[in-house]
This record gives C-alpha cells, structure tokens and sequence, in this order.
C-alpha cells in the first residue's frame, strides 16, 4: 500500500469521525419551544454491565407563554452504548403533570395545540412534543404529550388539565384563557 493511499484512508476516518461528532452534538441541542427542562431525578430500570443502565427521567418545564403554569413529564432514557453515543430511538411513553404555580398571565393570543415544549427523541426523525389549549367553557388549559416520527407517529400520549384559580388572598379575578386562544 502506497503512503497516498493511507493518508486517503486516514482522511476518510478523520472525515466520520467528524461526521459523527458533528451529529452528537447535533442531537444535544434541543429543538424546544421553552427553555431546557430541568432535570429533577433518574432512577436506573434495567442493570447493564459494561455501558449506562436505561432510565426514567423526570423533569420540570416552565409554560414559556403562560406565567404561573409548569409541566413535570417522565421519559425512558436508553442505556447500553447507543444510548450513551446518542443512536437509540427512545420509546414513546412519556407521563406528564401540569400544575399551576402563581398567578396565571397570559403573555400574548395563542393558537390551541401550540407546541409548549419539543424534544429529540432519536438522532434523526423523532420528537417529543408538548402542546396546549384551553378548554374556555372550564376555563381550564388542556396540555398533551405525544411523539411523533416523520413517516408514523404514536399514539400513546397523556394529558394534563390546569384549572386557573385566583392565586393567594389579594387574587379576586383570574384570566379567561379563552380571551387568549384563537
């Protein structure tokens, strides 16, 4: 073999290596409405010897538009060495709590089934999806969790409902959310 030929070679590698890296940290930026989820907590659910056990994973996320609103959601997280490189396709079940924290404000009109939050689920064609509305005969605002895939969604979601209640004794009227979605 030709010296030429190894530094082709070499460049090739060199090129994939970068190629994957480039997706890893693709894939760590999110491609969310709200800001990061926090991370509340993990808790291991299949041992694995050699590489990262899979996980559920809880977190909290803020209602960018609606002050006064956070959302908790637990996921499965993918051990083994394609979880851990960022190749696993993660499953579709997601749980999801939705609780009011203050005052509620509306920042702005919205339209139902707006994206409140979205998440990556896999490297390419996968997502989690947080959406809202509001149910204005209730006046009650309506989250649902789902994940979708370019070419076949799932249907296992679940849903979460937030009354909007006076906040503390100086509160006496609340916003009508339906004043806020068109």
């Amino acid at each position: 073999m030709t010296s030429k030929a190894i530094v082709k070679r070499d460049k090739k590698w060199e090129i994939l290596a970068l190629v994957m890296l480039a997706l890893t940290l693709w894939q760590a930026a999110p491609a969310s409405a709200a800001d990061e989820p926090d991370l509340i907590f993990r808790r291991s659910t299949v041992f694995k010897w050699l590489s990262p056990n899979d996980k559920l994973a809880t977190y909290a996320v803020d209602d960018p538009e609606v002050e006064g609103v956070a959302c908790h959601f637990t996921v499965p997280e993918k051990g083994g060495f394609k979880g851990w490189l960022g190749l696993a396709e993660e499953v579709s079940d997601i749980s999801l709590a939705c609780r009011q924290i203050g005052p509620v404000k509306f920042k702005h009109k919205m339209d139902q089934g707006d994206d409140m939050f979205r998440q990556r689920r896999s490297l390419f064609f996968k997502k989690m999806q947080i959406v809202r509305g509001c149910d204005a005969k209730r006046n009650v605002l309506v989250y649902m969790v789902y994940s979708d895939k370019l070419i076949e969604g799932s249907p296992k979601n679940s849903t979460s409902s937030v009354p909007i209640m006076p906040w503390g004794a100086t509160e006496a009227a609340v916003q009508k959310c339906g004043e806020f979605f068109q």
